[in-house]
């Protein structure tokens, strides 16, 4: 099976402070949706190539709580964690996002999941936080380079399931 590569866009809003990252993938709705809520699949592509990620706790469902770390030869590098406030199978995930090193910098992400002729799927994620100011540190962070590297091992992953 080939893979296809597929830009991510990564856009922030001039207006309101959120990022919002689309990207398509050559996978229907439930297989995308799968890799975003089982824990097993998640940590083997959420984050940049250089890390590794360790799940804490998983709860993906309505009113669950997940957390997980990052790591870089067994020294953890980074930790988030947050509560879903919705899971729609197949078609929506709302969560709460929280760095650690950040706790009063909550974001709100919804995830969608459409449909796309092919048997592919367009996902949008859209991430509000409270001010301007929290949203172009994370755009700064490099969180850029963790979705796309992210996102390409998504791919592998859905291309190797396929």
């Amino acid at each position: 099976m080939t893979t296809t590569t597929h830009e991510t866009e990564i856009k922030a809003d001039d207006r309101v402070p959120t990022i919002e990252i689309v990207r398509e993938f050559d996978a229907e709705p439930e297989r995308v949706f799968r890799a975003h809520v089982d824990p097993e699949l998640y940590r083997r592509w959420v984050g940049p190539h250089s890390l590794t990620t360790r799940i804490i706790k998983w709860d993906a469902r309505t009113g669950g709580e997940w957390a997980f770390a990052n790591d870089r030869d067994g020294e953890e590098i980074a930790a988030f964690y947050g509560s879903f406030h919705e899971v729609r199978p197949d078609e929506r995930v709302v969560w709460t996002f929280t760095y650690e090193g950040v706790p009063d910098g909550v974001a709100l992400e919804t995830l969608t999941f459409e449909r796309l002729d092919g048997g592919r799927t367009r996902l949008r994620v859209l991430s509000l936080v409270a001010d301007f100011e929290s949203r172009d540190g994370i755009l700064a962070s490099g969180m850029d380079v963790g979705v796309r590297e992210g996102y390409e091992k998504l791919d592998e992953l859905l291309a190797k399931a396929g």
